[in-house]
């Protein structure tokens, strides 16, 4: 949702490519953390895994080898990723085996 009202450009294509897409960063250059909430969440554990760059399908990817590894559930979405559980030393050892650096 652009907000484009109007355009007087001739050559404008609304529905164009942009190059508004975010690269994902190698695991070398990303700087992950992980946090353990619990409230507002009615009491309920979970893991958060934040700091990821990268597209949304990379998330999602990323976070669906997560959950396989650490067999629980979770999602993927607003550029973090939501554990249920404390999975923090099941996780760190694993994102650093993957490439990632400073998960703590």
């Amino acid at each position: 949702m652009g907000g484009l009202v109007y355009s007087t450009d001739p050559n404008f294509c609304p529905n164009s490519p942009t190059n508004d897409t975010i690269e994902t960063l190698s695991p070398e250059k990303q700087r992950l953390r992980l946090r353990y909430e619990r409230s507002g969440r009615g009491g309920k554990e979970v893991t958060l895994v934040t700091g990821f760059v990268g597209s949304s399908d990379d998330l999602k990817a990323l976070a669906t080898k997560l959950k396989q590894a650490a067999g629980c559930g979770g999602s993927a979405k607003d550029g973090e990723i939501i554990l249920q559980g404390d999975k923090r030393s099941l996780l760190i050892p694993l994102l650093q085996r993957m490439g990632y650096k400073d998960t703590k």
